[in-house]
This record gives C-alpha cells, sequence and structure tokens, in this order.
C-alpha cells in the first residue's frame, strides 16, 4: 500500500552512486565461492570456511520496488537448514567496517589488523564469522540506496514493511531453514523495532545493537531544537548514495519543526514487539541510549535480554570477541533451536565508568533496570554555584551567563565525601529567565572533575593497543565523541517544554509532544522540566559532579551546528524559594 502522511514529504537529491565508493561496484548479479583462506585484502581476517556470495540478489517488495542484497551462506549446508540474519541499511551493502573504522576513528578504535575479514557491512556482523557457524547473512541496500528502487525512507512505516517483506521472501529460499534474526547496530538496530513491531511470522529473533528509539526527540530534534547536522554533513554528503533521492529531514525540519504524521512515524510501538530480543547499550553513545533503555522496558517478550557495556558501539560489535560469542549463542538458541542454556545468561548486566586512566568495570549483574535499589534523591543549585544534595537552597538568587556564547555556562557543582555510584536516568528541573528573547535553548550536561577540579572525559575503547596511555596525551585531532566522553545531556527549548506524562517511560524521561509552542514573555520566570540521558558514573572520594547549564550543546562533539540556535542576550539560572532549581539523581 502506499504509505500517505498528512503533510507533503520534501524529497533531498542524492549523488549516484560511483563505482569504487564505499565498495561499489556497479549492479552485477553474479554468484562466486571464495575458498576457505581467501584474504580479500592484506592484513585482513582470513575466511575460516568456504562462502558462497550471491551479488546483487533482486528483491520485489509489495509495491513493486525491487532492492537489492549480497546474501552469504555456506556453499554445501543442506536445502532448508540454515537460519539468516538480515543486516539492513542504506549505507552501501559492500562499504565495509574496515574502511569505515579507517574513514571515521581515531587509531581504528584499537581494533587490531585481522579482526575484520572485509566482508563486513558497515555496523554489521562478519560473515566470516557466521557462515563459518552455519548461518546465512543478508546484507541490504535498502529502499533508494545505490541501485535499490523508490526514494530513500530512512525508518518509518515504508522501511519497516520493506523489511518485512523481504524476511518474508528470505524464509521461502530453498537454503534457509524459515527462521530469520536481524543484528547490527545504529541504523540497523533501529530499524530492528519498526520491522518488530509489524511482527513479520518468520522473524524469530532481533539483536539491536544500540538503537535509538524515536528519531525525532533522540536524534533529529532532541528538545525541539535541530540537531541533523552531523547527518546531513557526513552521512548524507559523503556516505549515502541512490538515485532517486531521500526524504529530508532537514528540509521537513525548516518547514515544520513541531511534531507532525511524518515526524511520529519515526517513533517504533516497541510494545508490539513479541520476539525473543537481545538489547545493548552503552552510557557514551549520545544517539542511541535512551532508545535501547525503551526498548528494554517495553518489548513484551518474556525472552529478553539488555547488556549494558562500557565502550563504544562499533568496538563492541568488532572488536569484543565475547560480545561475537554471546550473540551466536543467542541466535543458536533462538534461530536453529538449540538447548544451550541460553536463558542461564543475566537478564540484566550493567556497566560503570570511572573515566581518566581507570578502566570501566561491566558485566555487573543486575535484576532489572532501572535498578530497584535506586534512591533518587534532589541536588539543590544554590547561588553561590553548589549542589546541595537533600537540601534546599535557604537563600534565593540567580546565576547568569551569556546564551549567545558557546562558551558560556553556567556551573553547580556537588563534591563527594565518600565513593558513590550513580546509575540510571537522572533529570534536572530548572526555573529559567531570558530578558532579552521570548524563548531559551538549553543545554545541560553532568560533568565529572577531579580532585584538584579538573574536567575529566572518559575513554570509550580499552587503553590496550593505543599510542597514548593517559587522555592528556590524546591530540586535538583525535578528540572525537567516538572515543570520549564528558557525561549525559539534557536538551530542551522553552516553549516545548509541554509534557505528556502518559507516554514517559520514567518519571525522569519526560515525553514532549512538540505539538505546540508556548513562549516565553521576556522577563518571565519559567520552570522546565528537562530529561537527562542516562548515566553509569563511579566517583571517589574528593570528586565532583558538576551541572553545566549553556545555552549551546556542551558535549564532545556538536549537537548542531550554532545557526539553529535562538538565543539571545543572557539566560538567568533562579534558585531557592519557591525556585527550587534541583537535580533528581540515581544513587545506587
Amino acid at each position: 500500500m502506499e504509505i500517505t502522511f498528512d503533510v507533503d514529504v520534501p524529497v533531498e537529491e542524492l549523488k549516484a552512486p560511483e563505482i569504487g565508493h564505499g565498495g561499489y561496484e556497479g549492479l552485477n548479479p553474479r554468484t562466486e565461492t571464495l575458498p576457505k583462506g581467501h584474504q580479500t585484502a592484506p592484513g585482513r581476517r582470513t575466511l575460516p570456511c568456504d562462502i558462497r556470495v550471491d551479488h546483487d540478489v533482486a528483491i520485489k517488495v509489495r509495491d513493486g520496488c525491487t532492492l537489492y542484497a549480497d546474501i552469504y551462506t555456506p556453499p554445501n549446508a543442506p536445502s532448508r537448514s540454515v537460519p539468516a540474519i538480515l543486516c539492513w541499511s542504506p549505507f552501501g551493502k559492500k562499504f565495509n567496517g574496515i574502511d569505515s573504522l579507517q574513514l571515521m576513528t581515531p587509531w581504528n578504535l584499537g581494533i587490531p589488523d585481522g579482526t575484520l575479514s572485509g566482508l563486513e557491512k558497515f555496523e554489521a556482523p562478519d560473515p566470516a564469522e557466521f557462515v563459518a557457524h552455519g548461518y546465512a547473512i543478508v546484507n541490504v541496500d535498502s529502499r533508494g540506496a545505490f541501485d535499490s528502487e523508490g526514494c530513500m525512507a530512512i525508518m518509518g512505516t515504508q522501511e519497516a514493511q520493506d523489511g518485512y517483506d523481504v524476511i518474508e521472501w528470505i524464509a521461502q529460499q530453498g537454503w534457509c531453514n524459515g527462521n530469520v534474526g536481524m543484528a547490527g547496530n545504529s541504523h540497523l538496530a533501529i530499524i530492528q523495532w519498526f520491522v518488530a513491531a509489524l511482527q513479520p511470522p518468520s522473524l524469530k529473533a532481533i539483536a539491536p545493537w544500540e538503537g535509538c528509539g524515536d528519531l525525532y526527540r533522540e536524534q533529529f530534534a532532541r528538545g525541539g531544537i535541530y540537531g541533523g547536522d552531523l547527518f546531513d554533513h557526513l552521512i548524507v554528503k559523503y556516505m549515502l548514495r541512490g538515485r532517486n533521492g531521500m526524504e529530508s529531514f532537514r528540509k521537513m525540519f525548516a518547514q515544520h519543526p513541531l511534531a507532525n504524521d511524518w515526524w511520529n512515524d519515526k517513533r517504533p510501538d516497541m510494545k508490539r514487539i513479541n520476539i525473543p530480543t537481545y538489547i545493548t547499550g552503552t552510557w557514551t553513545n549520545t544517539m542511541h541510549g535512551m532508545g535501547a533503555i525503551r526498548g528494554w522496558l517495553d518489548v513484551q517478550s518474556e525472552h529478553k535480554w539488555l547488556r549494558w557495556h562500557p565502550y563504544q558501539e562499533w568496538f563492541d560489535l568488532w572488536g569484543n570477541p565475547e560480545a561475537n560469542v554471546e550473540l551466536l549463542s543467542f541466535f543458536d538458541r533462538f534461530l536453529k533451536g538449540e538447548d544451550n542454556g541460553w536463558e542461564q545468561t543475566p537478564r540484566v548486566r550493567m556497566a560503570v565508568l570511572r573515566y581518566g586512566e581507570s578502566d570501566p568495570w561491566g558485566g555487573i549483574v543486575e535484576e532489572e533496570f532501572p535498578l530497584a535499589r535506586t534512591v533518587y534523591r534532589k541536588a539543590y543549585l544554590d547561588k553561590e554555584g553548589q549542589l546541595l544534595l537533600d537540601q534546599p537552597a535557604s537563600a534565593t538568587g540567580s546565576i547568569s551567563y551569556n546564551a549567545e556564547d558557546p562558551a558560556g555556562f553556567a556551573k553547580f557543582t556537588y563534591t563527594f565525601t565518600k565513593r558513590t555510584q550513580i546509575v540510571g536516568i537522572p533529570k534536572a528541573v530548572l526555573y529559567m529567565r531570558s530578558d532579552d528573547h521570548d524563548d531559551l535553548d538549553v543545554f545541560l550536561v553532568l560533568s565529572k572533575l577531579s580532585a584538584s577540579g579538573e574536567l575529566m572525559f572518559n575513554l570509550n575503547i580499552p587503553w590496550k593497543g593505543l599510542p597514548v596511555s593517559t587522555i592528556a596525551d590524546i591530540p586535538a585531532d583525535k578528540r572525537t565523541e567516538v572515543i570520549l566522553y564528558q557525561g549525559p545531556t539534557g536538551i530542551l527549548r522553552a516553549s516545548h517544554r509541554a509534557i505528556d506524562s502518559a507516554k514517559s517511560m520514567h518519571p525522569n524521561w519526560p515525553f514532549y509532544p512538540h505539538e505546540k509552542e508556548e513562549k516565553v514573555p521576556p522577563g518571565t520566570v519559567v520552570r522546565l522540566e528537562i530529561g537527562i540521558w542516562g548515566m553509569g558514573v563511579q566517583y571517589e572520594a574528593g570528586e565532583s559532579l558538576q551541572l553545566r547549564v549553556s545555552g549551546h550543546y556542551q558535549g564532545i562533539s556538536n549537537f548542531g551546528t550554532h545557526e539553529h540556535v535562538r538565543n539571545k542576550g543572557k539566560h538567568w539560572v533562579h534558585v531557592g524559594g519557591k525556585y527550587d532549581s534541583h537535580l533528581v539523581l540515581p544513587f545506587v
């Protein structure tokens, strides 16, 4: 059926596919068998088994569009014996992990040569690993990507229906045992929420490895402020290729900055997911964490697991051998039906970051998340720039910052007197005003300070194998969000402050409908309830938690360019008395 919305969907042109770009070889359907011991290039993993590759397999979906896939299978497997793992994205089915690491990451994330074969699609499992264990890997170019037909649709009903149809096509192939799973991270994870919510009969298990859960509220317009610059300037400009354009997030926000039918279609109904689900997440990812948490809370299967690890998503996918073994075990249980004891896997495992040169802690077994033993404590802001734990400020006052200056912020600090862990979802309630404008764009970050008062960062990959041994040694051109993390952030445009509590997944993560603007008359103090990304941090005695309030994004990389920020003049944070500005922090 045709997917229609209550608004016209703007389209953005894409560059046409180019031979050599992203591994593209031109449309060339063919079959070959790569022999055991084959190496796609020097320094890559040699293949542990023979692998049959069917290139550019045409798959027609319900509206007549043809999509193209590369299919990796065990060449001599009996008919109807092989389960399939579908890896779905628009980035190019031959754009591999090795090239992506070299293009986008410092030091290849410390992943050594010989780890990947070069057959793995960007953000997807490596066929060299999975075919050797009796699986097929199906790498699809989604609608509008490269030679796949149609206009590129990123998430939503259209892409979900395409995924449904491809899954049912795979299940009918002569080699397939009828069981299909989905795996991969980022786009490859997010799409799993959408497809699984449609309940295709042959989709038996999903493994969303870091997947956000709402493209408006968690990625492109978080807090009501456009934040798609990285996508526009890197993904669209340099990575995506197609012949019929793509639905444009940038143009849609320019025309319709409030949530509408199209924007809301980019939020999957995770409560419709009822199959085995293995979710991973990390505190250090600034896009996917809250989607992974909502998936854990909303998925309606009794067979669901949450593994919260302490590293960057691509490292966990490709550089963490234990994660690979575990993913295989999960699929062995639910795609092959093996009685392998998978159900003994802890349902929840958490991670705690320590920052600096201290290694993080992962694999912490818990019974649930959020943790039942959590004590939510309020840290009140005072006019001296302190955070007062469990103690409202006795005196009223206000602290200002230049909201037009990206380096300007107000700061409020609490110093711990003993080792403390804060694990869960925090929130800020702030009373703020602007005398010069009828709106406020507010950006928060919870930073960690050393005992000597210096700003600390967390390294998102292991120190082993890197050419540096301290944070200070990391050169400026390597200081990206991929490997460094300052702390969890919160973002809100004051005119979007309305909350629908019935849709909030947690009291500290408000659901903003973003359906109307409520301007703030200049000079008026307004109450803002700002959800902050989940966190898991240990503080030693003498170390501090610092709330920074700013008119611009305070993370490692820009949330968006400054052109999207509306601020003028100063912002004032009011504290004390009836203006009990405070943080809600999850102590465990």
